[in-house]
């Protein structure tokens, strides 16, 4: 009995981690929209922070395993998966240490103070690659081994909570508990009255957290150990091609960054900071204007063709500043051209950094299998590119969403605002989660058809619980139960076929994605939003799509799919840059070809089993 309850302290502490990994992905929703604006940064520089927080669960699954090569035993049995995740908490607690000293003192435009974020934020996801690496074998080893399945299925629940609750407790501490009142995010940034002070608050309690539960793990003694004598099954070329995939990566990411270090950069950020010193003077005498029309009207209280008028009754008022404003925005255009088009040109090289040297070593593993571990099965290298596909997509969507809906065709909405519409994409997620774990628990065939219909609008129903309870305006997310359906209906068509689910899901997130880039406000929003739903259940479909075949290569090919949740390093900073060039509407293109890869790779991993 004591030993059950020990695995049950354990089991719950375990679920903590899963929520933390959901907690501070989507809580950097919230954040880089915070550090755009904070720090005047561009739409890709703000990405930026998902590129350092899934970069690092690439450089950490990797450091593994190369270091497992050397030693020709693999580090992680070695240390046993208790250690692993022990160790992992602590480094990601260093990581909230780094960031609370990053934070502090930082003033509004000091970009050095955002590398250090950045910095930080690496750190922390360094700590949850290792979590992450260690964390699921180790639910299978807390009790009874047939229901292990149901304990990753309770954590994955849990995760999601974490990915829906982030959003909304982020924006809370940022700007506070009144989730009506009207902010002017530049202009309260300017007063000194919004800083990343607030940060150090919620990463104070992150880091203790972590702390404690890497403190319950260390302090339960008849935990297993989890570790293993299994052999270390080396792959010298496959690692070899991983290798020059990250060189790669490093030098076109360089010539990107350093552009931003030029002198046409620096002139471009000193006309770009004094139209938003402009803008804040323009819009505090047109707060204090007695003839101002909307001026003692809250900004949440203003319909969108209300806002477009207050904009157009702005530049009527001031028209002297407006054309000082349009005069430096032409400036900027002039000198932002060749530099934009440079770094697109390396971002997109990047892009194929990734994808060619995996489709290479598909070709020549094929010839001669020798060394290549399970980089020489096809489904293995093609469910890589769909894993590093789908965890960008999932990203990108949500991480861009915050500078679209701040566009007059989406509603011209604050900060404050969106964060619900944030929590509702990541809810969609745990609504698909939910839902799709219903047959783990092998109900009958009727009671799993009505379980099918009635989950989802519960989880739906938890959703909209939290954002109301955190005092946020909930109605408009109503519309959303439609797209649930949606959902529901592909569910019953995939029939929990694996290959039929993905195609399914693919092709509703293509027609979601053209839907949103064709038509705008609430319809292209929900569009966009219901992506969420479809990504929601294509990881447990392409990780079994993707393994099935390995045999005792099974082990390292899960390794080498979670080294690329790369994906949401690469593709959400490829997006922001083409948000830069052509418009953060028109930049959702991105999304459709990455569903179509997913449809693709759905039909290809069925024709290789057919011929197997």
């Amino acid at each position: 009995m004591t030993e059950n309850k020990n695995h049950n302290q354990a089991l719950f502490t375990l679920t903590t981690v899963f929520f933390f990994w959901g907690f501070i992905a989507a809580g950097n929703s919230i954040f880089l929209g915070f550090c755009k604006d904070y720090f005047n940064l561009d739409q890709f520089q703000s990405q930026l922070i998902e590129f350092a927080f899934y970069g690092a669960y690439f450089i950490g699954a990797m450091m593994l395993f190369i270091f497992s090569s050397i030693s020709r035993t693999d580090i992680m049995n070695r240390w046993g998966l208790k250690n692993g995740i022990i160790y992992g908490l602590i480094l990601s607690s260093f990581g909230a240490g780094a960031m609370i000293m990053s934070v502090t003192g930082a003033e509004s435009g000091d970009s050095s103070a955002f590398g250090f974020v950045l910095g930080s934020l690496f750190i922390v996801g360094l700590g949850f690659s290792l979590q992450q690496t260690a964390a699921n074998p180790f639910a299978l080893l807390l009790g009874d081994s047939e229901k292990g399945s149901h304990r990753l299925n309770l954590a994955g629940g849990v995760n999601s909570l974490g990915t829906t609750i982030g959003p909304i407790i982020v924006t809370l501490i940022l700007f506070g508990t009144a989730a009506k009142a009207d902010i002017d995010l530049k202009e309260e940034i300017a007063k000194g009255n919004l800083t990343l002070a607030k940060v150090q608050y919620l990463y104070m309690a992150v880091g203790g957290l972590f702390l404690a539960a890497s403190a319950l793990f260390f302090f339960s003694k008849k935990l297993p150990s989890g570790k293993s004598n299994s052999e270390f099954l080396g792959a010298k070329k496959a690692l070899r091609t991983l290798l020059i995939m990250t060189v790669l990566i490093g030098v076109t990411y360089t010539p990107v960054l350093n552009s931003y270090n030029t002198n046409d950069q620096r002139k471009i950020e000193h006309l770009t900071n004094a139209n938003n010193e402009l803008e804040i003077d323009i819009n505090i005498k047109y707060k204090s204007n007695s003839l101002a029309k909307y001026a003692t009207i809250k900004n949440s209280e203003l319909s969108v063709a209300q806002r477009v008028d207050k904009e157009d009754e702005i530049k009527q008022l001031y028209p002297l500043e407006y054309n000082i404003i349009e005069v430096n925005n032409k400036s900027i255009n002039e000198l932002k051209e060749p530099l934009e088009n440079k770094r697109m040109f390396w971002l997109l090289i990047c892009l194929f950094a990734v994808i060619t040297p995996l489709l290479i070593s598909n070709f020549y593993s094929r010839k001669n299998t020798s060394h290549w571990g399970a980089m020489q099965y096809p489904q293995l290298v093609l469910g890589m590119i769909a894993i590093f596909v789908y965890v960008g997509v999932e990203v990108s969507i949500q991480s861009n969403l915050i500078a679209l809906l701040k566009l007059p065709d989406f509603g011209l909405m604050t900060d404050k605002e969106i964060a619900p519409f944030i929590s509702m994409y990541w809810g969609g997620l745990m609504i698909g989660r939910w839902t799709g774990s219903i047959a783990v628990f092998n109900p009958s065939n009727r009671v799993k058809k009505i379980l099918m219909i009635i989950v989802p609008y519960i989880a739906f129903g938890v959703v909209l619980s939290l954002n109301f309870i955190s005092g946020f305006e909930v109605r408009h997310l109503f519309v959303f139960a439609l797209c649930v359906a949606i959902q529901i209906a592909g569910f019953f068509l995939g029939k929990d076929k694996p290959t039929s689910t993905l195609k399914i899901f693919g092709v509703f997130g293509v027609l979601a994605m053209l839907i949103g880039l064709f038509s705008s406000g609430y319809i292209a929003l929900f569009s966009f939003l219901s992506g969420g739903l479809f990504c929601s259940i294509m990881w447990p479909c392409i990780f079994d799509l993707s393994i099935k075949g390995l045999g005792k290569y099974t082990s390292q090919g899960s390794s080498f799919l979670i080294m690329m949740i790369l994906g949401g390093a690469i593709i959400p900073p490829l997006q922001g840059k083409l948000a830069d060039i052509i418009g953060i509407h028109e930049s959702y293109w991105v999304t459709v070809f990455c569903f179509v890869y997913l449809i693709i790779f759905a039909e290809k991993t069925k024709k290789i089993f057919q011929k197997s």
